[in-house]
């Protein structure tokens, strides 16, 4: 169970505070893999951070019952100047995990030659998010957070990425964001909808994409 309790974030800005959203309360339904939906700037990797836990809400709590990843497409979970290796060794230590199994794993599916041993700031966006997505697959989470790290890479990788992690969904669940229709009906059964601060939730993901949809034709 993941759920949010009167949350609210904002930001200070030259001109007065800039409020993404305020007062969200709503229990996410486990069993259920969600399409966070809205148009650029509606908070959506704001609000998946908070659900992580890798960013501090404004006002409010996120309570979690349940082992949730990182936003994964992101690497702010992992050390610029620690090699790829270092990072995978240390997140899996973090998480109670072998470490040398978990390396192996990572080394093979990100792909990045020898870069895995190298600093992270020495790493392009797209290796990072190889990495991170690597590291996240070979840790068991309850829900795994997806910020369009299905669109990383090659072909080749983005079909492997897709693969595991429809596998990974055989067990677990998923809050994901993508501009991509296709991989949202394809991994999320149910929706959610961030629209002007507030969070709408719906049952069948068709209805959530409809609802996006309809609220880009007009503004």
């Amino acid at each position: 169970m993941i759920r949010l309790e009167n949350l609210g974030k904002h930001f200070a800005m030259e001109d007065g505070r800039h409020s993404v959203f305020e007062g969200l309360t709503l229990t996410l339904p486990a069993g259920r893999s969600l399409g966070l939906l809205g148009r650029n700037g509606a908070g959506k990797s704001t609000l998946m951070q908070i659900i992580a836990g890798t960013m501090r809400p404004s006002t409010g709590r996120v309570v979690r019952n349940r082992r949730v990843s990182w936003p994964i497409g992101h690497a702010n979970s992992f050390h610029p100047d620690m090699t790829g290796l270092q990072n995978t060794r240390f997140l899996a230590r973090l998480h109670g995990m072998d470490s040398d199994s978990l390396c192996d794993f990572v080394e093979e599916f990100a792909d990045i030659g020898a870069h895995f041993y190298m600093p992270l700031r020495t790493y392009s966006n797209g290796m990072r998010a190889r990495l991170a997505f690597g590291v996240a697959m070979g840790i068991p989470f309850d829900t795994y957070l997806i910020d369009e790290v299905t669109a990383a890479g090659d072909g080749a990788f983005r079909a492997r990425s897709r693969r595991v992690f429809r596998a990974r969904m055989q067990q677990a669940d998923a809050i994901m964001i993508s501009h991509s229709m296709t991989d949202l009906r394809k991994f999320c059964n149910s929706g959610l909808v961030l629209h002007e601060g507030q969070l709408e939730l719906y049952d069948n993901i068709e209805e959530a994409i409809s609802r996006h949809e309809a609220l880009m034709r007009t503004t």
